[in-house]
């Protein structure tokens, strides 16, 4: 947003669209207000930060480390006909820069990937979720959903708000348009075409035949603790606001214990030489920041002429304290136990950090599932809208998927859990060979037979 809040705006958008009917919003003023305040710590802006308190880097640390996770050596492609291959070409573009934009999802709670027709074909929008506003769902499917498009020119700011709604397998899709000079006020409603860079869009159009809205949408699989009623996906820090909250004090403090015990002389002023320009202290040369004048008492001569200041720091206690603060966060944000925090100072035991770590594990999957869902319905959309605009061949299409398993998989226990099978004889040794050492059966068979043959048995 370029002029307004996100709960501002939303408040706005509530009354625009209820002039002209009546809404069953999805969303509540509350959802409004987590969706901000997830998107203020992402980007360094949490209300708590000022000349006391700096970022840690925290949330944006634990969006950007679950995306990578979800999403390392992904591969994806849609096959099966030339119509496949032409959505293929678009549809790739959207792999190579999925990593970037799970980070925004998982840091916000959702993400739509909205495809849009242009003058060179299809393109793709990635829209954040302090950018859109679902307003109707059925069951868990996306019905009704309002995007924002903000710009200014000279002293006027420009929106535009364009609206989705699916009903009875009609798609309907209306634009508004909206200027205002004045700062967070949408302003007075004209003409969507009176706008040059909107010239070309109709004012209302409607689609039959349609089963879902033409984009997909990625939401974050947690739900919101704060608002159980809401159907949006959650941050994935949402549950840990308060300790990064705590956490980015105590970093201040550990700053701030490292300035303030910084090493000093103090040396009398008398011992320095003077600025007659200035008045200023001459100290040694490059030596300005160690040393520091004081004045003292006539009377004060059981003062040395000169002393260190050189306290102890902290820092021992900070630490700890602050990786325990990191530790709590972990758990909180469904990261293993080490991943923001120090590994090598651990008060966990093994089954705890094993534990932490199938709880990692399996977050992601979830995430990677959704994930998946959301790019199959961006493949329809692109479909669709290919159909519509006879933009390739008709034809069928699939979509593949084949995610790095060895992320969400623990892949030392499982290979241990092997072992016990073979010696157990539940697993056949050729078997084990041919899963774990990427043989052929028949490389397996052999390599065992070989095994036995030369196994002297005395």
């Amino acid at each position: 947003m370029i002029n307004m809040n996100y709960t501002n705006m939303y408040q706005a958008l509530r009354k625009i669209l209820d002039k002209d009917e009546q809404i069953d919003y999805a969303m509540s003023g509350r959802t409004a207000e987590h969706i901000e305040m997830w998107s203020a710590l992402y980007k360094d802006k949490a209300p708590w930060l000022n000349e006391n308190t700096q970022s840690a880097g925290i949330a944006a640390a634990v969006a950007g480390e679950i995306a990578r996770l979800t999403v390392l050596e992904v591969k994806s492609e849609v096959s099966g006909s030339t119509k496949a291959s032409y959505i293929d070409r678009v549809y790739q573009k959207v792999i190579e820069k999925l990593r970037i934009q799970v980070e925004y999802a998982d840091a916000k709670g959702g993400l739509i990937f909205k495809p849009y027709v242009t003058m060179n074909g299809i393109s793709i929008q990635y829209i954040q979720a302090d950018n859109f506003f679902p307003l109707e769902f059925d069951t868990e499917t996306i019905t009704r959903c309002a995007f924002l498009d903000q710009f200014r020119r000279n002293n006027e700011i420009y929106s535009r708000i364009e609206v989705h709604t699916l009903k009875d397998g009609l798609l309907n899709i209306r634009n508004k348009a909206f200027v205002s000079r004045t700062d967070g006020m949408i302003g007075t409603e004209i003409p969507v075409n009176s706008v040059p860079k909107w010239s070309d869009l109709a004012q209302e159009i409607t689609f039959s035949g349609v089963e879902k809205l033409p984009f997909g949408y990625f939401r974050v699989p947690l739900g919101n603790n704060q608002d159980s009623e809401s159907p949006l996906g959650a941050s994935v820090f949402s549950r840990a606001v308060e300790h990064i909250q705590e956490a980015e004090r105590r970093y201040s403090q550990i700053n701030w214990e490292y300035g303030s015990k910084e090493s000093a002389v103090h040396i009398a002023r008398s011992l320095l030489g003077t600025n007659q320009s200035t008045g200023e202290p001459i100290y040694p040369a490059g030596k300005k920041r160690l040393y520091r004048a004081v004045e003292y008492n006539a009377g004060a001569v059981d003062k040395p002429l000169m002393d260190i200041f050189s306290p102890d720091i902290r820092d021992e206690s900070y630490f700890n304290g602050w990786n325990h603060l990191m530790r709590m966060i972990e758990f909180e944000c469904n990261l293993a136990y080490g991943t923001i925090s120090d590994p090598n100072n651990t008060d966990k035991t093994a089954e705890e950090i094993k534990a932490s770590k199938q709880r990692s594990y399996s977050f992601v999957q979830s995430c990677q599932t959704a994930l998946q869902h959301a790019l199959e319905d961006l493949v329809d959309a692109i479909a669709f809208w290919c159909d519509i605009y006879h933009l390739c061949p008709s034809g069928t299409y699939q979509t593949s998927f084949d995610w790095d398993d060895s992320i969400v998989t623990d892949v030392e226990s499982e290979r241990q859990s092997d072992r016990q099978d073979v010696s157990m004889g539940v697993m056949p040794l050729w078997e084990y060979r041919k899963k774990w050492y990427g043989e052929t059966e028949e490389q397996a068979k052999a390599a065992v037979q070989q095994v036995e043959d030369n196994t002297v048995i005395e």
